[in-house]
C-alpha cells in the first residue's frame, strides 16, 4: 500500500510537470508563445528580465502574413491604431528608386506598444511572468531545471529559448555562432515628421540599408543597419548619419525633415546572421534566438510570431509520455524550422551580399525596373503565405 501511495504520487507529479512549459524570454516570440500555450492548457512561466513597455531596436514591419493566426490567439492590433502598409520603396545611394505593391501587405507597430499589449493579455489570462535574469538551464532525465540570477530554480518539462539574438546564456550553452565576431551595428529611432502612412522604404547605403516606415500615432520608425568598421570611424551617431546616410538623397530628406523624439537612437552591436541551431540542450529556440534574417527582408517579426506557433503546437502534439516524444519532438521541430524559414534566410544573405556590392546593387535595380515582377518574386521568397491555423 504505501509503495502504491509513492507510485501514485510520482505519477502525479510526472503529469504535471508534463504540463508546464518555461519560455525564457518576452519578446515577440516567447509572449506569441506563451499565449499559445496558455490556450493549450499548459502552465506556463514566462522568464523575462526587463519590464514592460520598453523600446527595442527593430524595424517595427509586421508581414500581414500573421492575422489568422492573431485572430485564432484572439488577438487584435487594430484598436493600438497600427499604420497600414501596401507599397516597398527600394532606393540606392546614386538616385535609383522603384516602388512597388506588397504582395499581403503588412502593418507599422512598435514594439514598445505591441510587446507590452501581448504582456498585458498575459497578464489578462493569468500566466505566469517572472522578471529576472536565467543564468542556467540544466536537462536530465527528461526534465528542465531552469535557474535565474536571484536564485530561484524552476522546473518544467519543455523550455523555449526566446531570449533575442544573443545573450550570456549563448555562451553557456557553448553556441558556435559566439564564437565569431559581427561586423554589424543597428542604430534606431522615432521621429516626428512627413511619411507616407502606406509605405515602407528600403534605403541603401554604403556598407549597410535603412528602413523606414511609420508605426502607431504618426510616428515614424527609422532603423538602419551599419558595416562596424564604417561606423566607428566616426565620432558619433549624427556624423555617421550627415556624412554616410545622406550619400541616399530619399534618406537625407526624410532626416532632414524630421525631428528625433527618443532622447537619443537606440543602438545594438554583435548583430549576428551565422547559423544557428533551433534546437540546443533539448530547447526549442523560437525568434531570433533561432535564427536571424537580414533585416533588408523586413520579415523578422512574423518569422518571430510564426516559429512560436510552430514549437506550441508541436509541443502540445508530443506532450503523451512515451520513449521516443523528446526526439520526435526536437526532431519535428527542426525540420518544421527549416521548411518555414532556412531558406528566407538564404535569401536574405544572398541578398545582403549583392546590395553591398555597388555593381551588384545596379545591375539588381537594373534589372527589377526592367522586370518589375521580380521585385514581387523576391519580396515572396523572404516572406511565407498567410499562417494556417488546423485547431
Amino acid at each position: 500500500m504505501k509503495n502504491g501511495t509513492i507510485s501514485n504520487i510520482d505519477c502525479c507529479a510526472d503529469m504535471q510537470l508534463q504540463k508546464k512549459v518555461i519560455i525564457i524570454g518576452g519578446g515577440l516570440a516567447g509572449l506569441t508563445a506563451a499565449l499559445h500555450l496558455q490556450k493549450l492548457h499548459f502552465e506556463v512561466t514566462l522568464i523575462e528580465k526587463n519590464s514592460y513597455p520598453h523600446h527595442k531596436v527593430c524595424g517595427e514591419y509586421v508581414s500581414n502574413e500573421v492575422l489568422p493566426y492573431m485572430n485564432w490567439l484572439g488577438i487584435s492590433f487594430q484598436n493600438l491604431g497600427p499604420s497600414q502598409i501596401t507599397e516597398l520603396q527600394m532606393t540606392t545611394p546614386n538616385g535609383s528608386a522603384i516602388t512597388t505593391t506588397l504582395p499581403l501587405g503588412g502593418f507599422g507597430l512598435s514594439r514598445y506598444t505591441m510587446d507590452n499589449f501581448l504582456y498585458q493579455e498575459l497578464l489578462k489570462r493569468n500566466v505566469k511572468v517572472l522578471h529576472a535574469s536565467v543564468s542556467d538551464v540544466v536537462y536530465e532525465n527528461g526534465a528542465f531545471t531552469v535557474s535565474t540570477a536571484n536564485g530561484q530554480l524552476l522546473s518544467a518539462k519543455h523550455v523555449l529559448g526566446a531570449y533575442g539574438k544573443r545573450a550570456n546564456l549563448d555562451v553557456k550553452l557553448e553556441r558556435k555562432f559566439m564564437d565569431k565576431k559581427s561586423p554589424y551595428v543597428a542604430v534606431k529611432a522615432h521621429y516626428q515628421g512627413s511619411f507616407k502612412d502606406n509605405l515602407v522604404g528600403l534605403h541603401h547605403f554604403n556598407g549597410g540599408y535603412c528602413g523606414i516606415s511609420k508605426v502607431e500615432d504618426e510616428l515614424i520608425n527609422i532603423c538602419y543597419l551599419a558595416d562596424y568598421k564604417s561606423f566607428k570611424q566616426h565620432k558619433n551617431i549624427e556624423a555617421f548619419q550627415t556624412e554616410v546616410l545622406y550619400k541616399n538623397s530619399f534618406i537625407k530628406e526624410i532626416l532632414e525633415q524630421s525631428a528625433l523624439v527618443f532622447r537619443t537612437p537606440l543602438t545594438i552591436g554583435q548583430i549576428s546572421f551565422e547559423r544557428k541551431e533551433p534546437v540546443v540542450n533539448h530547447m526549442l529556440m523560437i525568434g531570433d534566438t533561432a535564427g536571424l534574417i537580414h533585416p533588408l527582408c523586413g520579415n523578422g517579426m512574423a518569422m518571430a510570431i510564426h516559429s512560436a506557433k510552430i514549437a506550441a503546437e508541436l509541443i502540445a502534439m508530443h506532450s503523451v509520455e512515451s520513449p521516443d516524444a523528446r526526439t520526435q519532438l526536437e526532431n519535428s521541430y527542426t525540420r518544421e524550422w527549416k521548411y518555414n524559414f532556412a531558406s528566407r534566410i538564404r535569401t536574405g544573405k544572398m541578398l545582403s551580399a549583392i546590395l553591398k556590392n555597388s555593381l551588384l546593387q545596379s545591375l539588381a535595380l537594373n534589372s527589377i525596373t526592367k522586370m518589375p515582377n521580380l521585385l514581387n518574386r523576391v519580396i515572396k521568397m523572404t516572406h511565407g503565405k498567410p499562417i494556417a491555423m488546423q485547431r
